[in-house]
């Protein structure tokens, strides 16, 4: 009972209530959520790590502010951020762009980009311990590789005016896309419902360690305050995201792999006419699911995000129901993520995340973790980030920790390097394990 009052509550949120007199649509935008691509759409996911220590309301706006001072763009739309920064081959490179090459102008709701990942690591990332395992998405060790080539294609809405359309598509190809893929579709998930390669919508598009995949095809329709989405899209469980350029280190929490869901297919609906409040509710065919459905997969989705002050962020998103293939059926499953975020100052940023899941489907699937990560983010310079992730996660009883410190170093403002070391340990799983990891990633 629990549960389903917990998200009752959260998904009946969003369905109305008083507007806050002169908050804008998206006045709150929540910053566990900040470079997701789901909340954030296009190069600011990219541009955000070099300023990752900044809360979501203080976050470059301008070209100006990631170019330097020796160009002035008080208006996004009157500059592309390469112009008057660099010259050369280096001034070219900075200035790629796949918008630019078709017309599309910074002000245009049109987007189109994306990035490419080139990634290297000496270890398996646990719970992976074979190559190619599909356990971890750094499960393919010792070579360079690509691990994220991905393009998008969307059209962002505008409710100011009354209703709009809009909607994005992605497509992905490398070793994360076989993890994005929708495994949670009938005969898609290698060991549980079928065997890899097979199953429907870009669950079959794998060859070898590589692979296809579309982790967003969505519609969004909107008017003032209120925006829903009906496709598939990614979840809004959790801090960590799949896209590259939303993360500060390449490698993932044991908690977002193995506790959260990483796409869904259904509607959600994000309203935001309350002060420093942004609401969430909606539905899915589970978790993991790309225009089908498992075992009745059925869930509601629920959550909130506010503003605690100008530099604190808490928000708290869960799923109730059927989650499909990561409980074999039950009805009666829920997971929760909390999320505080916190700027401690200018430079320094703090995130703190709890996750929760409980499933208890008797002889089939009863599957219980907890854990908690924790984030320090610190801004050297506007070339050089450094920061540090500790995180216990416990799953049925065993405990597993980890702790990861890392560097973002920007050589050009859509280029970025990310070195970073992990250690793991797990004495109740036999784990004792330390692991290199290094990416490059360019946007365009």
């Amino acid at each position: 009972m629990r549960k389903l009052i917990f998200a009752c509550i959260a998904g009946a949120t969003v369905a109305g209530g008083p507007s806050a007199s002169g908050a804008p649509a998206g006045a709150v935008r929540p910053s566990a959520f900040q470079y997701d691509s789901y909340y954030r759409q296009g190069d600011e996911n990219f541009t955000s790590l070099g300023a990752q220590a900044q809360p979501a309301e203080q976050a470059p706006e301008t070209a100006s502010v990631l170019c330097g001072d020796d160009v002035s763009c008080s208006d996004p739309c009157d500059v592309a951020c390469g112009d008057g920064c660099r010259g050369g081959y280096l001034g070219a490179l900075e200035d790629l762009s796949l918008a630019s090459l078709v017309g599309i102008g910074k002000c245009s709701p049109w987007q189109i980009g994306g990035w490419t990942e080139g990634v290297y690591m000496d270890n398996n990332v646990p719970l992976s311990q074979t190559y190619n395992d599909l356990a971890s998405f750094d499960d393919v060790p010792d070579h360079f590789h690509v691990g994220q080539q991905w393009l998008y294609l969307g059209r962002t809405i505008d409710g100011s005016a009354g209703w709009d359309l809009g909607g994005r598509v992605d497509l992905v190809y490398g070793t994360d896309a076989q993890k994005t893929q929708a495994f949670g579709n009938p005969r898609s998930f290698p060991g549980l419902t079928g065997a890899p390669n097979t199953g429907t919508w870009d669950a079959s598009l794998d060859h070898g360690e590589y692979g296809w995949a579309i982790p967003q095809a969505y519609l969004e329709v909107g008017s003032g305050d209120l925006a829903v989405k009906v496709g598939h899209f990614f979840t809004p469980i959790g801090y960590e995201v799949i896209p590259v350029t939303g993360n500060f280190f390449r490698s993932h929490s044991y908690t977002m792999f193995n506790s959260e869901p990483f796409t869904h297919t259904g509607a959600l609906a994000t309203y935001s006419g309350y002060e420093n409040l942004t609401l969430y509710g909606g539905w899915a065919l589970g978790w993991d699911t790309g225009f089908d459905q498992l075992n009745g997969g059925n869930i509601a989705i629920g959550g909130f995000a506010y503003n605690i002050s100008d530099a604190v962020t808490f928000t708290y998103m869960n799923t109730y129901g059927n989650f499909g293939w990561r409980d074999g059926g039950d009805d009666n499953s829920y997971s929760h993520s909390a999320v505080l975020t916190a700027a401690l100052t200018d430079n320094l940023q703090y995130i703190a995340q709890t996750d929760m899941v409980d499933t208890s489907n008797p002889g089939v699937s009863e599957y219980d973790t907890v854990g908690l990560n924790q984030y320090l983010i610190y801004k050297i310079s506007d070339l050089v980030s450094a920061g540090g992730r500790a995180e216990w996660w416990k799953a049925d009883g065993v405990s597993y920790n980890e702790v990861t410190g890392g560097f973002n170093i920007h050589a050009l403002d859509n280029l970025v390097f990310r070195p970073e070391i992990r250690k793991d340990w797990a004495p109740g799983a036999g784990i004792d394990e330390d692991t290199a990891l290094v990416d490059v990633i360019l946007t365009y």
